[in-house]
């Protein structure tokens, strides 16, 4: 392993060093921890110090990073109190998610560190989002990310190789190849002679760059990041490293040959920067001794400050509380004025006039500039807000909604649309898996609004007609929105946007053009959470949302002798709980139809909280209504007969019945 002084002062030589030291010496120190029980866990970087110290001392203290488990040098590098990092590996209250997650799963806006998503993948998207808002700011920042070689072969992150490249957007994307992926060896998992050749096929420079040798990767990382800010463009370095020690402890490294592991240990990146600064006479062996006695003293002090610290004591509140991020804007009432517009366009006011309030708000979306998106509700947009703001994004919902997350990283507010809620399974790890979970994880907001036309009714078939809300409501962190009116969807839409939590905005495609209403024509916003009573009456209750509101207020115009309490759910998470369960101690019966099919169905959940809560008040079983068990149905005649609108009539005649 070859080193050169160059122009380094002897100071950055001898930082360099100590900065791998560090790391090394913890590593070491959380191994025995290990043994003694101590930690529960650990994921062990020793033998690849060189890149984490290297990136980090090249990068601006202001400029993000996102690494991996094997990378605390990153963490040391950024001067993270050692107490605070040994308190988060024990799960205490000091922490970074307060006992929530374990290891490097955590971030810390202070730091400017994105801790790793074990799915991988979606942490190049994350990078895409922080350095997307780098780039409207104009700040000449860079963004790194990690991953290893393993990592490299998730469609994630070949979407997000992809839209760094066509929006040449200022990434540094830092594959460690270190040998294995748990136990695959490198010619299992890919068929190429180096992962940076992969770079051409995105039209992105590479590079590759000795992982071990702490000078290269410092010196080639910060010539490169200084390019980057200069000309914003991702590139793609690959370091040649190897794992030493296991994918995690447990795991160890039988499956690894003797002469190759043999190898490798004479390529340690700190044992041969260490000789090479000994023959400099930058070091010597009593400054060695000095520095790892001071090192030893600091490790020690901050476990004994961590261990000192109480364990957490659970409180149910304060979890609940924590899923997410409090809302501090105020209700904007609704003006005077108004006008008769259509669903559709009620959407498409609400969406522009919060792009006129938020300077900071990005919409992205397939086909949504100048073509106005698939049903039109973006068109003239980029002419009002320009294609910095109005993005078209290749098809990979997955990087997007990754990169909406990363947007929210670094202060801008996001709307994702989908061209259709059935293609939000391309996208759905990110929501469920990152946007979901990361307030209660790292109290790190996920400004995002993903739209969702949906729905049945128009006879697009089995890809475009679904109505997913289900898909969401059973995980915990996400606001789920599902208007049924103009009025509503404007103001609802609006809410969803100031909300600083990730909202799915269910809007039904068969009602954009056949529905109209007098709108409010100012901006305004209407509270999530808050059912809608559309009709009141003592006899019975029917509860509703989406299209299938309509198809119960005409089943109630053909009965108007029987008093009705309507309830419009409007927001399906948060439910108003309260509005239900008032109304049906009030009428003791009780109707619940969506447009899904039943089982896993909202109706049901529905169902249960008022068996729950509101048992003693029923005069009848509770009735509920959906669409059949099938996928839905192309041909008009086989859609009319999936769907739960022809079987409200005969249920709500039958439960009067009762």
């Amino acid at each position: 392993m070859n080193f050169t002084k160059s122009t380094h002062s002897d100071k950055r030589l001898l930082d360099l060093y100590k900065g791998m030291l560090l790391p090394r010496m913890i590593e070491e120190k959380m191994l025995i921890l290990l043994r003694q029980g101590k930690i529960s866990k650990w994921f062990s970087g020793i033998g690849q110090e060189a890149i984490s110290v290297g990136i980090t001392m090249a990068l601006k203290k202001e400029e993000y990073i996102l690494p991996m488990h094997r990378n605390l040098g990153v963490f040391t590098t950024r001067k993270i109190p050692l107490y605070r990092l040994f308190s988060q590996w024990q799960g205490k209250e000091n922490g970074f998610t307060k006992g929530r997650d374990r290891s490097f799963h955590f971030g810390t806006q202070e730091f400017k560190i994105v801790g790793m998503i074990s799915h991988l993948g979606p942490q190049f998207g994350v990078a895409d989002g922080i350095a997307l808002a780098n780039l409207l700011k104009n700040n000449k920042q860079v963004c790194a990310v990690f991953s290893g070689e393993g990592g490299t072969s998730e469609g994630d992150i070949h979407e997000a190789l992809n839209v760094a490249s066509v929006w040449s957007l200022p990434v540094l994307f830092c594959i460690e190849n270190n040998g294995y992926g748990l136990s695959t060896p490198t010619n299992e998992q890919y068929n190429c002679e180096h992962l940076a050749h992969r770079a051409k096929g995105y039209g992105m420079e590479s590079q590759i760059i000795d992982g071990n040798n702490i000078l290269e990767v410092y010196e080639q990382v910060s010539k490169i990041a200084n390019s980057i800010r200069k000309n914003p463009r991702p590139v793609f370095l690959e370091f040649k490293t190897f794992r030493m020690r296991g994918h995690e402890e447990a795991s160890g490294t039988k499956y690894v040959p003797k002469e190759l592991m043999e190898a490798w240990a004479k390529r340690d990146p700190l044992e041969n920067y260490e000789r090479f600064l000994l023959n400099e006479g930058l070091l010597t062996e009593e400054k060695i001794n000095a520095y790892r006695q001071t090192i030893d003293t600091e490790i020690n002090e901050n476990l004994t400050k961590a261990y000192d610290e109480p364990l957490i004591t659970p409180s149910e509140s304060k979890e609940l509380n924590d899923v997410f991020q409090p809302i501090t804007n105020k209700s904007i009432t609704p003006s005077n004025q108004k006008e008769e517009i259509r669903f559709i366009d009620a959407v498409s006011s609400g969406l522009k006039q919060s792009m006129e309030r938020f300077d900071q708000l990005v919409i992205m979306g397939q086909d949504i500039a100048e073509y106005g998106g698939v049903f039109k509700i973006t068109e003239g947009f980029v002419d009002a807000f320009g294609k910095h703001r109005v993005r078209n994004t290749p098809i990979c919902e997955s990087a997007i909604i990754s990169a909406a997350y990363g947007l929210s990283v670094n202060g801008y507010k996001s709307v994702v649309e989908m061209q259709f809620a059935d293609f939000v399974s391309s996208g759905f790890n990110p929501i469920v898996n990152l946007l979901a979970k990361s307030h209660y994880r790292w109290q790190q907001n996920a400004d995002v609004v993903v739209r969702m036309p949906c729905g049945a009714g128009v006879a697009a078939g089995p890809f475009h007609s679904q109505t997913n809300e289900a898909w969401f409501t059973k995980t915990p962190g996400l606001k789920v929105v599902y208007p049924a009116f103009p009025s509503d969807a404007k103001g609802l839409l609006a809410a969803a946007i100031e909300d600083p939590n990730p909202v799915l905005f269910f809007e039904h495609k068969a009602l954009y053009r056949t529905i109209r209403e007098e709108v409010p024509v100012d901006y305004y916003t209407l509270p999530l959470g808050k059912a809608s009573v559309l009709r009141t009456g003592d006899n019975i209750t029917v509860i509703s949302f989406g299209a299938a509101v309509h198809w119960c207020l005409e089943v109630l115009d053909q009965h108007p002798e029987v008093a009705v309490d309507m309830i419009d759910l409007r927001s399906l998470a948060p439910l108003d709980e309260e509005t239900i369960y008032q109304s049906v101690r009030k009428t003791g019966k009780v109707m619940i139809v969506q447009e899904d099919s039943m089982f896993g169905g909202i109706a049901s959940d529905v169902v249960a909280l008022i068996q729950e809560h509101c048992f003693e008040s029923l005069d009848a079983p509770i009735s509920r209504v959906a669409s059949m068990s099938t996928p839905i149905p192309f041909v008009p005649q086989l859609e009319a007969q999936y769907l739960a609108k022809n079987r409200i009539e005969s249920a709500f005649l039958d439960l009067i019945a009762y």
